[in-house]
């Protein structure tokens, strides 16, 4: 058995991928060696050619600045109007919550229902899990790290049903013409809301979920 061989097989910590100079590709997850200043590379992939990073730069603080963002425009997208209607010389302004109420107590309970998940608590849910992510790799938490990555994966499927607001909004727009007897329109709530939703993916996107296995203290194979 040759020495180095002998190292290895001693060795308390058995290497990462980084530590073993691999890395791979975000697109196809091809797996693609580096060299050892790999922060100073500008590599492809040799299957699809992305760009490949072994890791994101800068990943916690754009992903926090995201957050924050989103968090920002989530306060005007559910306090200020979503719809507004005009007709006969009166005009109704509705927000998200009062359109969910009003689905309620019209009896359409599972519409209500489904607005309010996909439009409040869908997009809380995400901003709350992607800062207890962002707090749990700063603070190098070793805790359940297979856990911490499925709730990544989850936050990043549910971000794209946050849209279902926005949808609804332009079906009625499209949907409803009364000529001059009523006319409804977007409220400003809509701009906001979409904005927190493409805040969301982004922030999603740009958190490196590698991070949370990098400081990992794996117990050394029998």
């Amino acid at each position: 058995m040759s020495p180095g061989a002998e190292t290895r097989s001693d060795s308390s910590q058995p290497e990462s991928a980084l530590e073993a100079s691999l890395t791979a590709c975000h697109t196809c997850h091809q797996l693609v060696r580096i060299d050892q200043n790999h922060q100073q590379q500008k590599l492809s992939c040799p299957r699809c050619g992305s760009a490949i990073h072994p890791r994101i730069h800068n990943s916690l603080l754009i992903t926090w600045m995201l957050v924050g963002l989103a968090l920002v425009f989530y306060i005007p997208a559910n306090l200020l109007p979503m719809t507004r209607v005009v007709g006969l010389g009166q005009t109704q302004e509705d927000t998200i919550m009062s359109g969910v109420i009003y689905f309620i107590q019209s009896g359409s309970w599972y519409i209500g229902l489904v607005i309010f998940i996909a439009s409040v608590f869908v997009p809380l849910l995400k901003l709350t899990l992607l800062m207890y992510l962002l707090v749990s790799v700063q603070r190098k938490s070793q805790w359940r790290p297979r856990e911490r990555a499925r709730i990544y994966r989850i936050t990043e499927f549910i971000g794209r049903w946050s849209m279902v607001d926005i949808y609804v909004v332009t079906i009625l727009i499209a949907l409803v013409n009364l000529g001059t007897l009523a006319n409804i329109d977007s409220g400003p709530a809509a701009m906001y809301f979409a904005t927190v939703v493409v805040l969301t993916i982004f922030a999603a996107k740009s958190f490196d979920p590698r991070l949370i296995w990098d400081n990992i203290k794996q117990e050394p194979t029998q």
